[in-house]
């Protein structure tokens, strides 16, 4: 998540505060908001990027390593929020597929774009702006498959994939089909 240098201190409240409210344990319960990872390996791995990023100097807002309190058996994760994580961090390069948030600040909308398109992965991504139209433009400069402005709702019928390392090609919507077509030139 990327945050203007000057709102760090705001997004570090907002973040913890949200990370508080989770409650981890079994998905099937009710009032509980976040399940176990899907295996032994992915929850070790997640448990790894948490570690690394303390190793690099990021500073733990909320979670950190281990599992949550009464959840020593299964594959839990603390809900983990990182602050002042710099793009050259693993944390901010790779794809960590678990409840982890990095906050990354910026100082001009400019180094925001740089930040966000200097990763090799490219598949979704997100602007938030008061101006509809600002955010349109700057979502027009990521390099991401899909982009979603002000928390825009999916639609299913628009194509979806990646650019860089998260795909080529595309599913949904009329350039999904195109997959299954077989296209003939003529040369006349």
């Amino acid at each position: 998540m990327l945050v203007p240098a000057a709102r760090l201190d705001q997004a570090e409240q907002v973040a913890a505060a949200a990370v508080g409210k989770i409650r981890v344990g079994d998905p099937f319960t009710e009032g509980i908001h976040l399940g176990p990872l899907a295996s032994a390996a992915q929850r070790d791995r997640v448990q790894g990027y948490i570690q690394k990023g303390i190793d690099e100097g990021a500073t733990v807002v909320a979670g950190g390593t281990g599992a949550p309190e009464g959840l020593g058996t299964g594959f839990y994760v603390r809900p983990t929020v990182f602050s002042n994580v710099t793009p050259d961090m693993t944390i901010a390069q790779e794809e960590i597929f678990g409840p982890v948030l990095s906050i990354l600040p910026y100082s001009s909308e400019d180094e925001a774009v740089e930040i966000a398109n200097g990763v090799i992965y490219g598949l979704a991504g997100g602007v938030w702006s008061g101006d509809k139209d600002h955010a349109v433009a700057v979502a027009r400069r990521l390099r991401t498959g899909q982009v979603e402005v002000n928390g825009g709702a999916f639609n299913p019928n628009a194509p979806f994939g990646g650019y860089k390392q998260s795909g080529i090609g595309r599913e949904y919507g009329e350039h999904g089909f195109e997959e299954f077509l077989e296209v003939k030139s003529l040369q006349l």
